[in-house]
């Protein structure tokens, strides 16, 4: 199924505000971040290795660049709201391990693929964790030194690294300049004090400024700070201060997520205490003066959680109509197969999503016996791919044109999506969204739900029982 060229979104009113605090509190909701459909709550362990292999030889014969996803799970300390896999250590021994095993795994993954010997050429690499910054400079250049053994890392490309501020030179920013990176994204969360120590990330202005000084310094393109809203202790007031700090230092984007307490699901949010959380109306305030900020400011509201400046590569993307959605989030890179490697990383490969084992000693076993380390999976239905489609148009783009969207997967809009349209009458009403002709807009006011609307088509979780636990909507 070819992807369909969605014209430019239309202009939203004049004045119209994104924030909607009736909107937002009556549909107070979770539901998922759709950087992938399905949803990771999908995959299932009758997927493994050999299908997962299957993929990849198909990947192989299409032949096109591809995105890399390395997940580097190690950090010295542990922040208490923190969901991501991580292992807390300062022995770089074991990173000096990890990354043997990465190559091994690397090496694996393209034998199967049939590329042995060949360097498979990538437009996006991204550096996650974990801080993917704990690794030495010798670690980090045998890192990349396997990487290019195997890819070839094209111009022009995306190439990113998460950075935690508090760990980094000048000499580690040179470092990553010199390897190949061309995009950071630091993590900030909050900059006040009583904050930091209650989620135990203390972090000054001054140390992230210097880095994001150093990124210009070192020709970096893009640099990306992230916020998150709803942590303990946080009040409007202090959070307006935190924002104000982060647009003085001028970052090209901003990541404002609503953290989620999720204290059952992990492990370390049992150390943030619920009374010390802000309540609903805090929260919706502290969210309403972001974008009040940002948007004086002159940061485009891109979707979900993210900003950026109106000369930023994402906003001219959005604003052009080939904006794409991944695991990393916001893309302007077109809808490449993803090969992901380390624990507990998802890779995206032909019409399959391969999920790897989570620890390290299943990892660092499978590989040792010769196998491709999968975990569980998820091999997509025609209906999964032509959803996942609609789902990536409405999240980036904020319309959708179902007639030509028909016309190009050969399907009948109105039959095909009976049932969908009934409960987008429905949003339709509550101002969500607007049908403009044939095409569905999502407008301004509504597209802080924009996730909300996209759920209508998620037939996933319409139909089946689910015991995710997602985040709320906003």
């Amino acid at each position: 199924m070819a992807p369909v060229n969605i014209p430019v979104p239309s202009i939203p009113v004049v004045g119209e505000p994104l924030f909607q605090p009736e909107l937002l509190k009556r549909f107070d909701i979770n539901g998922p971040r759709y950087t992938s459909y399905p949803t990771a709550d999908r995959f299932h362990q009758e997927f493994n290795a050999t299908d997962y292999a299957h993929a990849l030889k198909r990947c192989a014969e299409v032949n096109k660049p591809l995105s890399l996803y390395f997940h580097l799970p190690f950090c010295p300390n542990i922040c208490y709201y923190c969901g991501c896999n991580k292992i807390i250590t300062k022995d770089h021994g074991r990173s000096a391990k990890y990354i043997k095993y990465l190559a091994k795994e690397m090496s694996m993954v393209t034998d199967v693929m049939g590329k042995k010997g060949q360097k498979i050429p990538v437009t996006q690499l991204h550096w996650g964790g974990g801080t993917p910054t704990f690794l030495s400079h010798a670690e980090m250049r045998e890192l990349m030194h396997h990487i290019r053994e195997h890819f070839d890392l094209q111009a022009g490309g995306e190439y990113s690294i998460e950075i935690d501020p508090r760990r980094v030179s000048e000499d580690d920013i040179a470092l990553l300049a010199e390897l190949g990176f061309n995009r950071i994204s630091l993590g900030v969360q909050d900059f006040n004090l009583e904050v930091q120590q209650a989620v135990h990330r203390v972090q000054t202005i001054e140390e992230t400024q210097a880095v994001l000084d150093w990124s210009r310094k070192y020709g970096f393109q893009s640099g990306s700070v992230d916020l998150i809203y709803g942590l303990p202790k946080q009040t409007p007031e202090t959070f307006k201060q935190t924002v104000n700090a982060v647009i003085g230092m001028n970052p090209d984007r901003l990541s404002v997520y609503s953290y989620a307490h999720l204290p059952t699901v992990f492990k370390p949010q049992r150390r943030i205490s619920e009374a010390d959380l802000p309540p609903v109306a805090d929260k919706l305030d502290i969210l309403s003066n972001t974008i009040d900020q940002l948007s004086q400011a002159g940061y485009v509201f891109i979707g979900m959680d993210h900003f950026a400046k109106p000369d930023d590569e994402l906003a001219i993307a959005q604003k052009e109509g080939h904006l794409h959605r991944n695991f990393q989030g916001y893309s302007t890179q077109a809808e490449c197969d993803l090969l992901a490697f380390g624990i507990s990383s998802i890779g995206k490969v032909d019409d399959v999503y391969a999920q790897n084992v989570r620890t390290l000693d299943e990892y660092y076993a499978v590989l040792d016996k010769g196998h491709l380390p999968t975990l569980r999976g998820l091999q997509l239905s025609a209906d999964d791919m032509l959803r996942r489609e609609l789902i990536g148009e409405l999240m980036c783009q904020f319309e959708l044109d179902t007639e030509a969207f028909a016309k190009a997967h050969g399907i009948d809009f109105k039959s095909y999506f009976e049932r969908e349209l009934v409960e987008l009458a429905e949003l339709e009403d509550a101002g969500l969204l607007t049908w403009q002709g044939g095409k569905i807009v999502v407008p301004t006011k509504g597209r802080l739900l924009v996730r909300r609307v996209a759920m209508t088509f998620d037939r996933h979780l319409r139909d089946m029982k689910t015991e995710a636990r997602y985040s709320k909507v906003v």
